[in-house]
């Protein structure tokens, strides 16, 4: 047997998390570069976390695969009920003011007081 879910399973073991399990699934059932779009990374990406060996922030990749692939939320003071990938791309979005529109300085307050938002510490 081959394919994601098998590859996934090889790497990571018994301690293979859940949401890796759903992002080779969704490989198998699709396809890993359309699976990539859609969570806004490149199919590398995707197959280095299927494969274990990602050395990037694999906190983002999670992130992006509940929200994107598995529905989970999170409450967003500003803006109620967020799927969890979005609430990762408006905090990326507040580390820098962008004066653009009335919605990036609402969320750059916002995200910037936030308790989801939590600031790295001694780094």
């Amino acid at each position: 047997m081959s394919g994601p879910v098998a590859a996934a399973k090889a790497a990571w073991g018994a301690d293979m998390p859940e949401w890796v399990l759903r992002l080779a699934e969704s490989c198998e059932a699709s396809s890993q570069s359309k699976v990539a779009g859609q969570l806004g990374y490149t199919p590398g990406v995707v197959s280095q976390v299927v494969r274990n060996c990602y050395a990037g922030a694999i906190e983002n990749v999670r992130q992006r695969v509940e929200g994107c692939l598995m529905g989970a939320t999170l409450d967003c003071p500003a803006l109620g009920n967020l799927p969890l990938h979005q609430c990762a791309s408006w905090r990326a979005k507040s580390r820098k003011f962008s004066g653009a529109n009335h919605e990036r300085v609402m969320m750059f307050r916002a995200c910037n007081r936030c308790p989801n938002n939590a600031k790295e510490t001694g780094k």
